[in-house]
């Protein structure tokens, strides 16, 4: 959420880039962006090369006509530091700026996010155009949010990068003895004697694909680093904004689950998240659900801003399918339904040339309004002008909750097996989309968050165990909670190194079991058992388990190891923990994560059909419902309250049936 007194409604709008077109078309933009409902834009995102043609030769000229031009129209700025790509003479004059890939090729300019987040160039430079354009605009009352960069990403392994690796490593681990260590460098006889000898972990040295290292530990640090690097880019510029405009928020835009990037890390330094939201044409509704939803979490709940969306095609994907009718609305209260403040889009104009030509835009290569895109996000604006800001700063208040860890993402890609087919994401989803389908709130949680909120805590692959981390879960589960946990858990600490005397290592005692061995099977091969008088499948991982206290739900019905436990439950203190050993089908998950939700009182909001997600925020003006209809078909909902659809002005009674036409929305303010 923009938390900030120049903000009365949801802001509707996104990336505006006048300076691609010429003068004198830019009055006919401000009269259509209106037309539309259009009150934020974003400007000034990837300027640097105009705003900047040698060390000390600024250009502000054209950024001033563009502020003053937004402004004079009544509107709103999200402004841009515009240092997510640096000028071409920066590169030729200071060639310590471009970054080396993890193929240890040096690249020459070109592209985007090509800096090295370690180049004291790349420090000095950026931070002194954020200055520059803080001081400038500070005064300028329609800057409701400060924009650094764009996207971060990447990585970068040149030499700028292995000198602050080193120092990285030393501030961490005091001792070249600590990290080997740590590093379990006696493996291969890799040991080091000097820091000076440790070098950047890629294809030039541990790495023989990029997922694929011969040193865990190594790699997994450099990930570490990479984030951190990379944040301390976000941070410098923050610092320098912030002491300047200190009532003006300030963010960057995230990307959902981007794995190079600890967002939870960061989010620490975010005054608000935001993130753009790109599905593909045949994007399951949960996985777009589940984005939003984590997106949400960084924040422990707070409502996030939608910064980038396209409003019709998105021109890098396989297939550019249209938005069909409908779903940019949809989509958009998708957004609104799991905690954003803004519904904004890249981008209001369509450029006529490079890579994103053909990308969606507010103002299409036409140039008019008579376009079915600018008429659907007419409609959507007005709407949104009429919601103004009841729904702003609502909150979704969840008993349940998923943790998340980007460590334990990482560590489980690098891991020496058990199979390829193993992916955390992947584990992630099987829990959320039970929640989803069944319209039971959930938040996402890092490992530092509280849990004694909670009534359900489920930690799908939680292969490391962060120092401490199990205690939290054993006072949870003590205290009355319910734990989920799955395969491959509890296996090493957070230098990944094995926890010895039997997995799943410190999580044993909470779950009372012990794994002897891990049987991973080939994606054609399946074994089985039957839970609650139905059989499922048993896939990607058998874990051959035994119970030391903990109940045998059910069990492998095939193999040497028929009749060894597949689901497992400990009671704990005035808990219960659950095992689950293999990885089954969603009709599993759902039966199971359904009858432990059953148990201890989670109830849905409403029961709908899959297709119909129902979501609930709640703020200071009361409760809303947003009833979303995913399908191609309409649906017959019987209500369980009653409320005023914000939207149409309808009032709907408790058992009353709310018609939802398909890819419809209907957002009730509950009595």
């Amino acid at each position: 959420m923009i938390e900030s007194n120049r903000v009365q409604k949801i802001l509707y709008g996104g990336d505006y880039n006048p300076e691609q077109w010429p003068e004198e078309t830019w009055a006919e933009d401000m009269r259509l962006l209106k037309l539309a409902h259009i009150d934020v834009v974003t400007l000034n995102v990837f300027s640097w090369a105009s705003l900047q043609s040698d060390d000390d030769v600024y250009h502000f000229d054209k950024l001033d006509k563009i502020m003053n031009l937004v402004r004079e129209n009544g509107m709103k700025v999200c402004l841009a530091t515009a240092t997510g790509a640096h000028p071409a003479w920066m590169a030729r004059k200071y060639p310590d700026i471009l970054r080396t890939e993890f193929n240890g090729m040096k690249r020459k300019f070109g592209s985007r996010h090509n800096s090295c987040p370690n180049s004291p160039t790349y420090y000095k430079f950026a931070k002194a155009l954020a200055t520059k354009l803080a001081e400038r605009y500070k005064d300028y009352d329609n800057v409701v949010a400060w924009h650094i960069s764009n996207e971060y990403g990447g990585e970068c392994y040149c030499e700028n990068c292995e000198k602050k690796f080193r120092e990285w490593l030393k501030e961490k681990y005091q001792t070249i003895d600590a990290l080997n260590q740590a590093w379990d460098t006696a493996f291969w006889g890799h040991t080091f004697y000097d820091f000076d000898d440790i070098v950047a972990p890629n294809m030039l040295s541990e790495h023989f694909e990029y997922n694929r290292t011969t040193f865990q530990g190594i790699s997994l640090d450099y990930k570490r680093f990479n984030s951190e690097s990379i944040l301390n880019c976000f941070r410098l510029e923050y610092d320098v904004i912030h002491a300047i405009t200190p009532d003006i928020p300030i963010t960057t835009n995230l990307m959902g689950t981007y794995q190079p990037l600890d967002y939870q890390m960061w989010a620490k330094y975010m005054d608000f998240i935001s993130w753009d939201n790109y599905p593909s044409y045949n994007a399951m509704l949960e996985d777009t659900a589940l984005r939003h939803d984590l997106m949400r979490g960084l924040k422990q709940g707070k409502p996030f801003a939608l910064m980038e969306q396209t409003p019709s095609v998105t021109n890098w994907h396989p297939y550019n399918a249209l938005k069909r009718p409908g779903v940019m609305r949809l989509w958009s209260y998708q957004a609104v339904a799991h905690g954003a403040d803004t519904v904004m889009f890249f981008q209001m104009k369509r450029s006529i040339g490079a890579c994103e030509k053909y990308h969606g835009a507010v103002i299409d290569h036409a140039g008019h309004e008579n376009t079915r895109v600018f008429r659907e996000i007419t409609e959507l604006g007005a709407e949104l002008d009429k919601i103004g800001s009841l729904t702003l700063g609502a909150r979704t208040n969840s008993k349940a909750a998923i943790v998340f860890d980007w460590d334990n993402w990482w560590a489980t890609d690098y891991s020496a097996g058990p199979s390829v087919n193993l992916h955390y994401c992947d584990e992630i989803f099987n829990y959320y989309k039970v929640f989803n389908n069944l319209n039971i709130p959930v938040d996402f949680i890092s490992v530092e968050d509280d849990l004694s909120q909670y009534d359900l805590v489920i930690a799908p692959i939680l292969y490391m165990i962060k120092p401490d981390y199990d205690e939290k879960i054993r006072t949870f589960v003590k205290a009355g909670g319910r734990f989920v946990t799955t395969f491959f858990s509890g296996y090493v600490d957070e230098h990944d190194l094995v926890t010895v005397g039997g997995y799943p290592g410190k999580l044993r005692d909470i779950l009372g079991i012990w794994v002897e061995e891990e049987d991973a099977l080939p994606e054609d091969a399946a074994n089985s058992f039957t839970y609650n008088g139905k059989k499922y499948p048993a896939k990607l991982i058998c874990d051959l388990l035994h119970t030391e206290g903990a109940k045998a739900l059910c069990s492998y019905e095939q193999d040497f190891y028929a009749g060894m436990p597949t689901l497992t439950c400990n009671s704990f203190g005035n808990g219960k923990a659950y095992y689950v050993a293999t990885r089954s089908n969603a009709e599993f998950y759902r039966s199971f994560i359904g009858e432990i939700c059953k148990e201890i009182g989670i109830r849905p909001i409403i029961n709908t059909p899959d297709s119909v997600e129902v979501t609930k925020r709640t703020n200071a003006n009361g409760t809303f419902l947003f009833f979303l209809n995913h399908d191609s078909e309409s649906h017959n909902i019987t209500l369980n309250c009653d409320g005023i659809d914000i939207l149409s002005d309808t009032t709907y009674k408790t058992g009353d049936i709310l018609l939802l036409a398909a890819k419809d929305v209907v957002i009730l303010q509950v009595k």
